[in-house]
This record gives C-alpha cells, sequence and structure tokens, in this order.
C-alpha cells in the first residue's frame, strides 16, 4: 500500500472513531457517567487549556523524537485514556481523564502533517492533506450513523460501548502507522529545553498563524451562529438546521480535493487565502438577509451562505496547508506546525463568545461585524504569505 492511500485509511478509522465519540459522548457522560452540565464545561475547559499549553512543547519534542514515533505515541495514549473515559463515575475522574486527553489532543494535528511531510514528495503535500480531509468527513458520518443503533438501546453499556469503539479506533491507528515505512527520523538539531515560544522568533510565520486563526472563523459560524441565527432570527423551519451541517459535510467530502488544486506555490496561496476571506464575507451577507425575507426566501439564502461558506472553509484549509508547510524549516517542522496550529486553538476559544455575543446580541448588524473582521483579512493574509515568500528567498 501506498504511503498516501496507508494514511488515507488511518484518516478513515481515526474519524470513524471520533464521529461515533462525537455522536454519542454528551448522552454517554450525563446517563452513563452521572455529570452535570457544569462538570462536562469544567472538563472541556480543562482540556482545551491543556492542549493549548502544551502544543508547542509537544511540537519541539515531535521534531527531536521523529513524528512518527510521536504519532504512533499520542494515538496510543489516546486508546488508553478514552477506554479510561469509559470507565469514569464522577466529575473528579472525568476531569482528571480530560486534562490527560487535552495535553495530546493538539499534537496530533502537526505530527500527522510532518507524517506526511516525510511520506509524501513536496508538491503532493497539500493535496494528500485535502485527500485525508475528504475521507475524514466522510468518516465522521460513518462513525455517527453507527453511533445511532448503540444510542437508541437506552442502556449504559451500549453508551459505554460507543466510548470503548473510539478507543479501539485509536489502536487500530497507531497498529496503521506502526506498517507506515516513511523517514521521520528525529532532528540532530537543537537539543536544549522544550518552551512555549520563548525562542521562537519567526513573527512573519506568527502572524500568518493568527490571520489564519480569523479565517478559521468558518468552524464557529457553521456550528454556533448558523444554528443560532437560523432558529432565532429566521423564518426557516427547525428542520433545516441540521440539512445545512449536512450539506457542509458532502460539499467538503466532495471539493477538498479540486478546491487544493493549484495552491502549491506563492501565488496560488495568497490567491487561495483572499478567495477564503471574500466567500465568508459572501456567506455572512447571505445570512444576514435571511432574517428579512420570506420562509422560502430564506431557506435559500441559508442554502446560499452555507455553500459560501463551505468554499471559504475549502479555500482556508488548502491554503493553511501550503503555507504552514512551505515556510517551516525542516529541522523544526512540527514545532512550527504546532505554532501554526495555534491560531484556530485562539479561535476556539475566542470563537464561540464572539460570535454569540455579535449574532445574537447585534442582530444583523452582527453580521457585518463579522464580515468587516473578514474584509480586513482579505489583504492582510496574502500580503503575510507575500512577506514570507520574501523571507525565505
Amino acid at each position: 500500500m501506498s504511503p498516501r492511500r496507508a494514511l488515507g485509511v488511518v484518516a478513515l478509522a481515526d474519524s470513524a472513531g471520533t464521529g461515533l465519540y462525537l455522536a454519542g459522548s454528551t448522552v454517554f457522560l450525563i446517563r452513563a457517567a452521572g455529570l452535570s452540565t457544569a462538570a462536562i464545561g469544567i472538563g472541556l475547559a480543562v482540556s482545551g487549556t491543556a492542549g493549548l499549553l502544551a502544543s508547542v512543547p509537544l511540537g519541539t519534542l515531535t521534531d527531536r523524537w521523529g513524528a512518527r514515533r510521536m504519532l504512533v505515541g499520542v494515538q496510543a495514549w489516546r486508546a488508553v485514556w478514552f477506554t479510561a473515559l469509559a470507565f469514569v463515575d464522577g466529575a473528579t475522574t472525568f476531569v482528571l481523564v480530560s486534562l490527560l486527553l487535552g495535553v495530546v489532543e493538539r499534537t496530533a494535528s502537526p505530527a500527522t502533517q510532518a507524517v506526511v511531510a516525510a511520506a509524501v514528495p513536496g508538491p503532493d503535500r497539500t493535496r494528500t492533506m485535502a485527500l485525508m480531509r475528504s475521507v475524514r468527513n466522510a468518516g465522521f458520518s460513518l462513525g455517527a450513523l453507527a453511533a445511532a443503533p448503540l444510542l437508541a438501546a437506552h442502556s449504559v453499556a451500549a453508551y459505554r460501548t460507543v466510548i470503548l469503539a473510539d478507543a479501539a479506533s485509536f489502536a487500530v491507528v497507531v497498529l496503521l502507522l506502526a506498517r507506515l515505512r516513511v523517514d521521520t527520523a528525529p532532528s540532530p538539531v537543537r537539543r536544549g529545553p522544550l518552551t512555549f515560544l520563548a525562542d521562537f522568533r519567526d513573527w512573519r510565520y506568527l502572524r500568518l498563524a493568527g490571520l489564519n486563526g480569523m479565517l478559521y472563523l468558518h468552524t464557529t459560524i457553521l456550528t454556533v451562529a448558523l444554528p443560532m441565527w437560523a432558529l432565532l432570527a429566521t423564518p426557516a423551519p427547525v428542520a433545516v438546521v441540521p440539512l445545512l451541517v449536512g450539506l457542509n459535510t458532502v460539499l467538503t467530502v466532495a471539493f477538498q480535493v479540486p478546491f487544493s488544486s493549484g495552491v502549491d506555490s506563492v501565488a496560488g496561496t495568497t490567491r487561495a487565502f483572499r478567495r477564503a476571506g471574500l466567500a465568508l464575507v459572501g456567506c455572512c451577507a447571505a445570512f444576514a438577509a435571511a432574517a428579512h425575507v420570506g420562509r422560502t426566501a430564506s431557506v435559500a439564502l441559508l442554502v446560499l451562505g452555507t455553500v459560501l461558506l463551505t468554499a471559504g472553509e475549502l479555500w482556508q484549509s488548502a491554503a493553511a496547508w501550503e503555507a504552514s508547510y512551505r515556510y517551516a524549516p525542516e529541522y523544526r517542522k512540527a514545532e512550527y506546525l504546532a505554532v501554526f496550529g495555534l491560531g484556530p486553538a485562539a479561535q476556539e476559544i475566542v470563537g464561540p463568545p464572539l460570535v454569540t455575543l455579535v449574532v445574537v446580541g447585534l442582530a444583523a448588524p452582527g453580521w457585518v461585524v463579522l464580515a468587516g473582521l473578514l474584509v480586513a483579512v482579505v489583504p492582510l493574509a496574502p500580503r503575510a504569505v507575500g512577506d514570507l515568500a520574501l523571507q525565505e528567498g
């Protein structure tokens, strides 16, 4: 099996387990583990904070230890602690397990990208990441469908099986990665102490990471702003919300690879970032307009907005992969990729309260505020790529 195909199988196994977990975890934690919503919120906050703080030091360790070895270790760690999660019996153990899971949560992505960088020739890296993303979206859907009969069983054993199946998926990934033959030898350079950005001086790269994080608002718009807006402000029927999320998934599976074509150059990357920003501005306009028309037109505008949102997502993802690879030194690749991931990580913390405040608090003008933020990124992200290209040259 070629490395590219093997990585696709890894993505499918990983995402199918994650789809199971996302579909059934809340039911398990409330009905089987007996946790309150407050305890769940605390556990998730602890997990997210741990992941954010550990991401760059573990990225540095990945460069030293070797990407494939680190990724195998991360997935094995997940298999162990998701198994433990299936047997938590109170808030304290849940928070502890969440902390241990969160430590490695943001290491998997840069380690995976570093493995792809070692396994696939340069021009094909972005297309491979696009293929893996398409496969992952399909895997999420398959996992969610597989969770349905288990959740319908209404038993603790069935709920626990959802979590254990997720743990088993990570064990499968470990076995697949162990068979993958790629050159991910550790870097012989930089043996100082592990740090959190203390010796990171590439501010151009960090600036692009921040701008990419702003474009990453598409995730929060899809999962938070759009459902709230559709339900509270538009005449569209409630049933349209899951259909819009499903439309996003289908379009991502079908078009992530085509949208990644032509991005493997400085001009292609800047063009993709620019198009991503403009598409997201357009989606904000369509969603805002959906509150001021009749039922049928509202649904049409929500669909149009979702299509534009997905286009922005696809262009942003492709540009981010290419830029994060292109400007990361070979001997510090995983560390740089971890730094690049800080933009999306910050967005996941700031984004939900931001879009809730502006969309729910300000109504239609809130979409104008979001669009204004994105309009600012349209010229800035390409300029940041250009600055990095000049630095590289």
